[in-house]
């Protein structure tokens, strides 16, 4: 669970900002473009920019910035319906699950946030806790990917406790430190790495501390981290 509200605060954080990527950026007047013959379907390209941005802004309420005759990022609007679409199907499924009526209409960041709100509800159900987590990370990382971020990642000394291997590593964008070895298992039946190749053993910053007593790690290092913008390799 600690891992889904890390992931759906990304989310939260990205999403409003792939409305501004749609269209490209206007520094200025453009110049006054030579009269040249129209490139053959240039009319009709234009014309599914246009149905696009439309279907964009009734179906998700974003307006593409300053679109007239500009194009379109085809795919951000891709990414934008695929996010959009998986988070109303998710919360639909978790209400199902729950016993909960459907849930009320409401965009992407404001439903995501009642997804959160039932984290406890759903931690009951290990299979539904496990879907959710992995698809509200795949959509983080979508929305990341799409906007061309490439997440910070920054070396911690000390040792994991789980695994006695030199791979923690802090991501102040989650603020927290993950073991990034893939090999890593704990003993808790229950926890992700028992069933995920993707999951990764997690210390949000309550459990600093915890950590560095375990590892060896330094809490002013690990802090230290957090502020640190230069990214290391894994």
């Amino acid at each position: 669970m600690r891992d889904l509200t890390l992931w759906a605060a990304s989310l939260v954080r990205q999403f409003p900002e792939l409305a501004e990527e749609l269209a490209p950026g206007r520094r200025g007047p453009a110049p006054a473009a030579p009269a040249t013959a129209p490139r053959p379907g240039h009319d009709e390209l234009i014309r599914a920019e246009r149905r696009e941005a439309l279907l964009l802004e009734q179906r998700h309420g974003l307006v593409v910035p300053g679109h007239g005759a500009a194009p379109i990022r085809l795919h951000v609007s891709d990414a934008i319906r695929d996010i959009t679409d998986g988070v109303v199907e998710l919360e639909e499924a978790v209400c199902a699950r729950l016993g909960l009526p459907r849930p009320r209409r409401a965009g992407v960041v404001e439903r995501l946030r009642r997804i959160v709100g039932l984290r406890d509800a759903v931690a009951a159900y290990p299979v539904l806790a496990r879907h959710v987590r992995d698809e509200i990370r795949r959509m983080a990382r979508r929305c990341a990917r799409t906007l061309g971020d490439a997440e910070t990642v920054v070396r911690v000394s000390g040792r994991c406790p789980w695994c006695d291997s030199v791979s923690l590593r802090a991501f102040p964008d989650r603020r927290a430190v993950l073991c990034v070895n893939p090999a890593c298992l704990c003993t808790d039946p229950a926890c992700g790495c028992q069933d995920d190749p993707a999951y990764r053993h997690l210390w949000p910053e309550e459990r600093w501390a915890e950590l560095a007593d375990a590892s060896g790690a330094r809490t002013d290092e690990i802090e230290a981290a957090m502020d640190d913008t230069t990214e290391t390799s894994c």
